[in-house]
């Protein structure tokens, strides 16, 4: 049987679910349902194939997330192929250059399309869809999966399938796609139960997919295949032009190939839809995650320092502080160290009305949490006032900050647990636990840690900015010329 390679898509921000899900940590970075990210839940999605060679997968992503992922995918001890979007342009640019980076090596393999911040709970129910997807994909066809609805939901677009396609009970031939609906439109299509949501899943060969997008958009497979000829290895990434890629128009995969293959052209391939009853969500609001967790007798879903009475059909979260509540119904509450969202469970999908005002008035938290990861670590603001900032700073054994110099500030730095080694201008020197060390403003100086522990230190900034572009790079092992 051909080969499977798993094509996930890691580029939306999450919105929705802010103040947990922001810009520069998204949703699909998250441990939301148990220990693992989503992102890691979805690469472990086909683990246990008897029947299917599963390669590594190809993993589409942009800037902000890439070492933040191999990271992940490090502690997994996964490998993958990391291909970075220089910008966003939607679903089916991300997959044409997934296709294209499939075959630079002249194999043709399945390719399964699958976003990277999907819950699927009954994951041999989805391994028994994905083989009927092989044998589809492998006759020519372009597969999607279809979830099997149980409400009028209102948040998905729909899909209607047709004729059985004659080589399965279970494998239909698209009818037509459909718009996410009103309450009505959705109720009409629950009872008429020839309808599916639209998950977002896709399959198929991987030439079968380039041939398709030339045929529907040329100009996207001529844009892609540019950026792709013109790209680069960086280290554990591929990198696509970004002058090619700018120029490439944005589509989603529905909409660019997917609705055209219902008409009768005989130059397409048939498009299938597959039904799929998997305990799937997307998990696109707070109220979606309250529906895929296990509750208590009153219906509540409580994680971190949570204390609850006479509370129903709650989701409270807390990541860095005790949260009670009293007497509350549908409600959802979520904490971290820099905000707390209060909403009720049928509003959820207002909260990214909140972001946008955060964006509005310039405040970070719309984008960024207090916690930032770097390739080398990370750090937390802990406090902040007029000319002066304290960090907390975790670096990895073995890792380093960039050699740099800040024109508005000096630092102090105390080690808490390891041991530093500190570049000073011409000076090189050890700091081990309880002692400390000072950089003035001006200075050349860089952070390494050369143990084989956490190297944590707690840093104390000064001056009249304190800004984090107040940096000049002069070497990083991670090739970075910004943050």
């Amino acid at each position: 049987m051909d080969a499977l390679i798993p094509v996930i898509l890691s580029g939306g921000s999450g919105t929705r679910l802010w103040p947990l899900s922001r810009e520069k940590f998204p949703k699909q970075l998250l441990s939301l349902i148990n220990k693992d990210s989503l992102l890691q839940a979805t690469v472990c999605r086909l683990d246990g194939f008897e029947d299917i060679k599963v390669k590594p997968p190809i993993i589409v992503c942009n800037e902000e997330y890439r070492f933040v992922i191999a990271e992940q995918l490090r502690v997994m001890q996964r490998k993958s192929t990391i291909l970075l979007e220089p910008v966003g342009r939607n679903t089916a640019p991300a997959l044409t250059l997934a296709a294209l980076a499939a075959m630079h090596k002249g194999d043709d393999p399945i390719l399964l399309m699958m976003p990277s911040d999907h819950v699927i709970i009954d994951t041999d129910s989805f391994k028994t869809s994905v083989l009927k997807g092989m044998a589809q994909a492998t006759n020519g066809n372009i597969v999607t999966f279809g979830i099997t609805p149980d409400t009028p939901e209102t948040g998905y677009g729909y899909i209607q399938f047709g004729e059985l396609t004659g080589s399965d009970e279970a494998t239909y031939h698209i009818a037509r796609f459909v718009e996410k609906p009103n309450r009505s439109t959705a109720q009409t299509y629950l009872d008429a139960g020839t309808y599916l949501w639209n998950s977002g899943l896709f399959m198929m060969r991987a030439s079968v997919w380039l041939s398709a997008i030339g045929k529907c958009r040329k100009d996207i497979l001529i844009a892609c295949k540019t950026a792709w000829d013109h790209g680069s290895v960086d280290g554990d990434f591929l990198r696509v032009n970004k002058d090619a890629f700018e120029q490439c128009p944005a589509d989603s995969i529905d909409y660019a190939v997917m609705e055209r293959l219902i008409s009768s052209n005989n130059e397409l391939p048939a498009g299938i839809v597959i039904p799929l009853s998997a305990g799937w969500s997307d998990v696109g609001a707070w109220d979606s995650l309250w529906e895929v967790l296990p509750k208590d007798d009153a219906g509540n879903v409580s994680k971190g320092d949570v204390i609850l009475n006479a509370c129903e059909n709650i989701l409270a979260i807390s990541e860095s502080r005790l949260v009670a509540c009293i007497g509350i119904e549908n409600m959802v509450v979520i904490e971290t160290p820099d905000a707390i969202l209060v909403v009720h469970k049928d509003k959820t999908q207002d909260v990214k009305l909140i972001v946008d005002k955060l964006r509005q008035q310039g405040r970070s938290e719309g984008h960024l949490h207090r916690k930032v990861f770097r390739p080398w670590g990370w750090y937390d603001g802990v406090d902040s006032g007029e000319r002066f900032q304290v960090k907390r700073i975790v670096v990895k054994p073995g890792a380093a900050l960039s050699l740099q110099m800040h024109h508005h500030r000096a630092e102090h730095w105390v080690v808490v647990r390891g041991t530093a080694r500190v570049t000073r201008n011409e000076e090189i020197y050890l700091v081990t636990e309880n002692e400390s060390t000072y950089i003035p403003l001006g200075t050349n100086h860089r952070l390494e840690n050369p143990g084989c522990v956490p190297l944590e230190i707690i840093e104390i900034q000064s001056g009249s900015y304190l800004g984090e572009d107040d940096i000049v790079r002069f070497e990083d092992i991670y090739g970075r010329q910004k943050n």
